[in-house]
């Protein structure tokens, strides 16, 4: 995340908010993954092919996928591939039809990637969500993985919410609009924040430490 040092986010959350600081303290160093392809449009892609579906699977998918355009799906070789090699690599309808809409879009400029990093936030969700099978959620991971946003807040995300209810004793998962709310507090560091909310849902589990 460029100009944030995500340790000192941490620990000014953890000085903010005696639960967060718990977290802080159990969950340790926070790790944002890296992106998985310096290439906007490959990332956004492997995103598409990810969705609903386990690790390892989606990994085999996308390694056939990726390879019908040589390791590096670009919009001309998405539009070039047929459906039915597609479907021979392990993708369903609907997501070759949302890969497509992808190429499409950023191929005409409906969607264009070049220089989105500049945009804010809201700017960057709103132009990718005009792309089937890109909602809010996937707009939103892509901010905080691929272009390392410090202050991005899924209020939708069950992981998110799960973490919120567990950490501060909640009896029922908040309601994005009540997670929204209660983020505030945690501005402008609010992916620092959801990070360790996802911690708290692995601290939780068996073997968690």
């Amino acid at each position: 995340m460029p100009r944030v040092s995500l340790r000192r986010a941490a620990a000014e959350l953890a000085a903010r908010d005696p639960v967060m600081a718990s977290l802080v303290e159990r969950g340790g160093p926070i790790r944002i993954r890296p992106p998985r392809d310096p290439d906007h449009f490959v990332d956004l892609a492997e995103t598409i092919v990810y969705q609903q579906l386990a690790g390892a699977a989606a990994a085999a998918i996308w390694s056939r996928v990726a390879r019908l355009s040589d390791g590096a799906p670009t919009p001309g070789s998405v539009l070039a591939t047929s459906d039915e090699a597609f479907r021979a690599a392990g993708l369903s309808r609907n997501k070759i039809a949302s890969l497509r809409d992808l190429a499409t879009k950023v191929a005409d400029g409906t969607v264009p990637l070049e220089g989105i990093a500049r945009l804010k936030d809201d700017a960057i969700v709103e132009r990718l969500s005009r792309v089937r099978g890109i909602g809010r959620w996937t707009a939103e991971m892509f901010l905080i993985f691929q272009l390392r946003r410090p202050d991005v807040w899924p209020v939708e995300d069950y992981g998110v919410r799960k973490g919120y209810a567990l950490a501060y004793g909640l009896p029922a998962l908040p309601t994005p609009k009540e997670l929204n709310q209660a983020g505030e507090r945690f501005r402008p560091y609010r992916t620092v924040a959801a990070w360790y909310l996802w911690r708290a849902v692995d601290l939780a589990l068996p073997g968690g430490n």
